[in-house]
């Protein structure tokens, strides 16, 4: 680092992402990505969009994504909040709510422990339970902001709304970030509980289910005011953080909602698939409601399975957590990709018996 960097972020952990390799093609298993593409009302729309324009700033209310949105939920335009992917949504919140603290499971999304650390605030990893389960009496009376994903990565565990509810309702006092990028996969969404609770914040993302990544688009939900407080740490960073091209997507992508959620339904069915075909293979496979696994074999090093995948040119997620370093999060891809997966898979467990 230069001499010029501030102390404060001297000793700051950054946030990894999932590799993105350009030495070979691979079947990418790495990132939790849509294996489709984005529908063709959404293709259409990023076509249609005047490139003349682009000499102009994008909508800062961005009024019609927001318009949309309400309307898929069930809530008004005033109770949504969009940015540039959810990571700045959970940036923005972590900002404004986590003044007196975050908690957050010790096993989660990087980003919360990164994000505590940017802003210097205080915060307590709640470690999981045997099964790598959120336990909801863990985070009563918690004293602080809570951010949970839900499902949970990388486990894709799922916690129930009347878990939630729990939660929320031991926790008047603080704000309950219930993370669900991965929500679409088997879940429901806590955003059918707004109208109960005033300190609940629900983000979602479009990079899963929806099919852009690429775009970076998120959204939250919650009470007005919430999103006010969002809308001022947007207005004092970047309030054009959404270009056209993205907006036209993201608008399209929510009025071809069907076509999304048949997708995430067809990757519900690859991951039931390819997690009964791990199990023959003798791996223990958590109950996943997201569109990845989490996988393990007795007797095969996390890290090698997953070092003999990737040079057989198949790319999956490791972590070195000493709870977890067994495991590796596996993204659900298309039927072919997941067969080629077993296929490899086989022929490294064959190898490995030798």
């Amino acid at each position: 680092m230069s001499k010029f960097f501030a102390s404060k972020y001297k000793e700051l952990e950054a946030y990894t992402p999932g590799e993105q390799p350009r030495d070979m093609k691979y079947i990418k298993l790495n990132t939790n990505e849509s294996p489709y593409p984005p529908s063709k009302e959404t293709i259409d729309a990023v076509k249609s969009e005047n490139a003349l324009m682009l000499n102009l700033y994008p909508d800062p209310t961005c009024a019609e994504l927001k318009k949309v949105l309400g309307e898929r939920f069930s809530v008004n335009a005033e109770n949504v909040f969009v940015s540039n992917g959810s990571d700045d949504i959970l940036n923005f919140a972590f900002m404004a709510f986590g003044e007196n603290g975050v908690v957050f499971p010790d096993i989660s999304y990087g980003f919360y422990e990164v994000f505590s650390e940017l802003h210097n605030l205080p915060y307590k990893k709640i470690p999981l339970g045997d099964n790598l389960e959120i336990r909801a009496e863990d985070y009563k009376n918690a004293g602080a902001m809570i951010a949970i994903a839900n499902p949970n990565a990388p486990t894709g565990l799922l916690l129930t709304l009347d878990e939630i509810r729990e939660i929320l309702t031991t926790n008047p006092d603080n704000i309950v970030l219930i993370d669900e990028a991965y929500i679409d996969f088997g879940g429901k969404s806590s955003a059918s509980l707004l109208s109960e609770f005033e300190n609940l914040l629900v983000v979602q993302t479009f990079s899963k289910s929806r099919s852009l990544a690429g775009a970076r688009l998120g959204f939250a939900l919650a009470g007005s005011e919430i999103i006010a407080d969002l809308e001022k740490i947007k207005y004092s960073t970047n309030p054009y953080s959404i270009n056209r091209l993205t907006l036209a997507a993201g608008i399209a992508a929510v009025e071809s909602d069907k076509y999304y959620m048949d997708n995430a339904g067809e990757i519900i069915k690859t991951r039931e698939y390819t997690k009964n075909e791990l199990l023959k293979l003798g791996f223990s496979v958590t109950d996943s409601y997201a569109n990845f696994l989490f996988a393990k074999k007795e007797g095969i090093d996390g890290k090698i399975f997953y070092e003999e995948l990737r040079k057989r040119g198949v790319l999956v997620r490791h972590f070195d957590k000493e709870r977890i370093k067994d495991y590796n999060r596996i993204t659900i891809g298309n039927p072919k990709e997941m067969g080629t997966f077993i296929e490899v898979t086989k022929t490294i467990l064959q190898e490995a018996s030798k």
